[in-house]
Parts: C-alpha cells; sequence; structure tokens
C-alpha cells in the first residue's frame, strides 16, 4: 500500500475486507448484518473513501479537502465525518437524504452536479439510512471546508444543468418485476453506487446525460479522455466479451486481452473490487443484457 495513504484508510480498508468476509453473498445476506456493515459496503462500492480523502496531502479520511478538475470548475471535497462544526455531524436524516438524492444542502443551496446525486437519488431509501449509519460511526474530524473555484460562466452552465438534471430524477429505485434477482441486483448496483453512467454516457454541453445513448461512450470523459462503450455492440462495445471477462475487469481489472485499464478506470475498479463476486457477477449479468449501441469509434478500455 502507498506510503501517502492516510493510516486512517488502511485502518478502514481492513474493516472493510472483513465485513466482506462476514458478508460472503451480500444479496443474500443483507438482513444479517447490521446497518453500519452494509453502509460500510455500499461506501466502499461507491469510492466514497477516495473522493472524500486527501490522500495526496496525508489528509484524513473521509474528512474531504480532495480537488477535481470538473467542467463546473476545480471542486473541492467536503469533509463527510460527523464532526459537528466542519462535518455532517448535525445533519438530520433529512438532510443526508435530501443531499444524496436531490443534491439540496442542509441550508437551502443546490450542490453542482459533479456530485453524484443524480445516481444517489436511485438507492433505496434503507440503503440511504445505512449509508449514514457508516458514516455517523466514523471518527470525527475537525476540517473545514474550502471552496473551490468556479467561474462564473461554469455556474452559469451549473446552474442550467442542475435544472435539466433534475427534471430527470426519477427516485428510489424500483426493481424490474420482468427480470430476476441477479439483473436487478446488477442493475441497481450499476446505476447508484457503481455509477456507471457517470463516466460512459455521453453528455451534452450543459452536462447533462444523453438519455438515447445509456453507457455506449464519449470521447469526452473525464480530463478529456475517450471512455469505452460498454454496451455489448459488436463492433465498439463490449459484445464480445463474456460475463466471466466483465467480472475479471470488475475484480482486477484486466481487460480479455490481457491488458489492464487505465485512467479514471483505475479508481473505479478500486472500488469494484471491494465487491463480493455474487455482486460484479449480477453487474456483468445486466450489462451482458442491455441493448447494443454502437458508437462511431471504439475507445480504449
Amino acid at each position: 500500500m502507498p506510503r501517502d495513504i492516510p493510516r486512517e484508510i488502511e485502518r478502514l480498508t481492513a474493516a472493510f475486507a472483513a465485513i466482506l468476509l462476514t458478508l460472503g453473498g451480500f444479496a443474500a445476506s443483507a438482513e444479517e448484518a447490521d446497518p453500519v456493515a452494509r453502509g460500510a459496503y455500499l461506501a466502499a462500492a461507491a469510492g466514497c473513501d477516495q473522493c472524500h480523502t486527501d490522500s495526496k496531502n496525508g489528509g484524513r479520511a473521509y474528512a474531504g479537502g480532495r480537488a477535481f478538475d470538473t467542467p463546473f470548475g476545480t471542486i473541492i471535497t467536503p469533509n463527510i465525518t460527523p464532526d459537528r462544526e466542519t462535518g455532517i455531524g448535525l445533519w438530520r436524516s433529512a438532510d443526508f437524504e435530501r443531499a444524496l438524492r436531490w443534491g439540496n444542502a442542509p441550508d437551502g443551496s443546490h450542490y453542482l452536479p459533479a456530485f453524484p446525486f443524480p445516481f444517489y437519488n436511485r438507492l433505496t431509501h434503507d440503503d440511504l439510512v445505512d449509508l449514514k449509519a457508516f458514516l455517523d460511526s466514523l471518527p470525527a474530524v475537525s476540517r473545514a471546508n474550502t471552496p473551490g473555484w468556479p467561474s462564473a460562466l461554469s455556474m452559469a452552465r451549473a446552474r442550467a444543468a442542475i435544472t435539466i438534471v433534475a427534471e430527470c430524477l426519477t427516485g428510489p429505485w424500483q426493481p424490474e418485476t420482468a427480470k430476476d434477482k441477479d439483473w436487478n441486483r446488477g442493475a441497481y448496483l450499476a446505476a447508484t453506487v457503481g455509477r456507471c453512467g457517470d463516466c460512459h454516457t455521453p453528455r451534452n454541453w450543459l452536462g447533462a446525460s444523453e438519455q438515447g445513448r445509456q453507457l455506449a461512450g464519449t470521447s469526452a470523459g473525464p480530463g478529456g479522455k475517450a471512455v469505452p462503450n460498454i454496451t455489448p455492440d459488436l463492433e465498439t462495445g463490449i459484445g464480445r466479451w463474456s460475463k466471466d471477462d466483465i467480472t475479471a475487469l470488475l475484480k482486477d481489472g484486466q481487460t480479455p486481452d490481457f491488458d489492464f485499464v487505465g485512467g479514471a478506470m483505475t479508481e473505479i475498479v478500486k472500488n469494484t473490487t471491494r465487491l463480493t463476486d455474487a455482486d460484479r457477477n449480477a453487474i456483468g449479468i445486466y450489462l451482458r443484457s442491455l441493448p447494443a449501441i454502437h458508437s462511431e469509434s471504439k475507445a480504449d478500455h
């Protein structure tokens, strides 16, 4: 493990590993686990620790401070430990749900869509409760939040994007009764904590997703880099991949041609590695079932 990762993350990573061993097949035994353990699993799958820890500068776990360059300017992630003055220690359950589901802060302001609340919008009520239980269990860290540096133009763009995004939010995930349990589990994970569409779905100039091209890849992904088509198109997508190929990538980042993912996907694999085999398998089943969408070019995975 790199030396610049804080000791809190080392301890939490070990805790996540213990939780996964306890959970085994998470989908089957979720009812047997306590809320903190379930919330820890979801937080690990979403990579909350990666975004909300300034690991590069030795920051405390979940205390925020990591800078991200986004279409809306430079965003500094906030402190989400239960510190009552600088974190979320005074947040009620309703505050937490409004923030994650609708992007509304307790003070009435709206988070920029760089925060993936459009994906967390689909989380079930129970999963939101479990996530809060886990975050409330963390050590409180006093660290004042640092403002970002959005430009006037990016803020105008952000306001327009928020309006468009808000119109598309559908609320908690509802299972498709015509599909089996594994498909629904994979679809739920991909749509929520997995946030597959955050990178793999093209966006318009306002930052809103192109609904007709879900997961079809884009030439302008994070950092302006191309992101691959992950629909089962035979020529430009992953149509020639087996379910096992998909689950292998989610486990260790290796593609069927024995290459390894790079760029932003390396961080995602750090999250999907912490999923159970059953959940990675469910995501593979879901992705293999999607309608194939042809892209103009095939991006490297």
